[in-house]
């Protein structure tokens, strides 16, 4: 949530400050680094607010000092200033948006070919790639949780971890199937071939965060050994891991990771993710506001459509926003895509 009590805030960021000047501050480090973080989100909720006033002041004084001196440089001045603050306001809106449980919280990605063989595992791989370079943009960190290669190109299955403020508020969006038209690199009559992709977004969620326990009688835990590409370690050894949760049926699995321990803690966090998304939408009156509707990877079932023959185009489907550039799109060029598709469901749900 991103209540606008400025004040309210502004006085917790001085008790923080304060907190953090004593000498006995440090004495819990885990507190205290809770504490830094509390401080670094606050301060990042109101330096915008407070930006976006002083630019307002700024506009103010520049229309009256044009207005009372005739001076037609000012006005210049005046009509770029006004450009800023409505930018800044833009970006204050959208921040507005990410008013969900775990929206602040980093994203667990879930790309999974569908069926097409070869020719959809290239199209994950291809969303991979793509997803990858728009988490480069906003200067968010990237994690290979768990892949999966295809047997002659792209992938069977891919989890990243995507680190930054506000990713899983931005990425839930992205959550659904992508179509891919496009002259088949793989095919040697050179015809056009339609691809299917879905994506599946979690929160990530640290232990004890969620109100859900997780019993350890309630899971299923098998190890066995990597098939994916790796070191000798990797492919040697029973370092691989499954894990099924009993009461929900979910299973998750590691893979990437050298030793059987950090497998199953990366195993964990995608289950404590899940979760945490089912309860979500078990808290919700209509579950496809938080999920969707799960559909089968296929014709018609499609949020966005990428299209680069017989013309290029990428266009949502919920949004109507169409987009001509897509070597842009495919360069990680997603906020169009994003954020109108964003404010179309804050508006619905107001």
């Amino acid at each position: 949530m991103f209540p606008f009590d400025v004040a309210q805030k502004s006085e917790l960021i001085q008790k923080l400050t304060e907190d953090s000047g004593r000498v006995e501050f440090w004495s819990d480090a885990e507190k205290a680094q809770k504490n830094i973080q509390q401080l670094k989100a606050l301060r990042d909720d109101v330096e915008p607010i407070e930006a976006a006033r002083r630019m307002l002041d700024d506009l103010d004084v520049t229309i009256t000092l044009a207005a009372e001196e005739d001076d037609a440089d000012l006005w210049v001045d005046a009509a770029e200033n006004l450009t800023s603050l409505a930018l800044e306001i833009g970006r204050l809106e959208l921040a507005v948006l990410f008013r969900g449980r775990y929206d602040d919280h980093n994203a667990i990605v879930a790309i999974h070919p569908g069926a097409g063989g070869t020719e959809s595992q290239d199209w994950a791989a291809m969303l991979v790639r793509m997803y990858t370079r728009w988490a480069e943009r906003k200067n968010y960190q990237v994690e290979i949780m768990d892949l999966l290669p295809g047997d002659e190109a792209g992938v069977k299955s891919a989890t990243l971890l995507i680190k930054g403020k506000n990713a899983y508020g931005y990425l839930k969006a992205e959550r659904g199937v992508h179509r891919l038209v496009r002259i088949s690199p793989f095919d040697a009559a050179s015809r056009r071939h339609t691809s299917f992709a879905s994506l599946d977004v979690l929160p990530e969620v640290e232990e004890g965060e969620q109100d859900v326990e997780i019993k350890q009688e309630d899971l299923k835990i098998d190890t066995y050994r990597s098939s994916g590409a790796g070191g000798q370690h990797v492919n040697t050894t029973d370092s691989a891991v499954r894990i099924t949760h009993l009461p929900t049926g979910f299973v998750v699995t590691c893979q990437n990771e050298r030793s059987q321990h950090a497998n199953r803690d990366r195993a964990m966090k995608m289950l404590r993710a899940k979760l945490a998304d089912l309860q979500q939408r078990q808290q919700l009156e209509e579950m496809s506001s938080i999920r969707g509707e799960q559909k089968e990877i296929a014709w018609g079932s499609q949020i966005r459509s990428y299209v680069f023959q017989p013309y290029t185009m990428v266009k949502d489907h919920r949004s109507g926003v169409e987009i001509g550039n897509i070597n842009a799109v495919m360069d990680g060029e997603l906020e169009e895509l994003i954020e109108s598709y964003l404010r179309q469901t804050a508006g619905k749900q107001r």
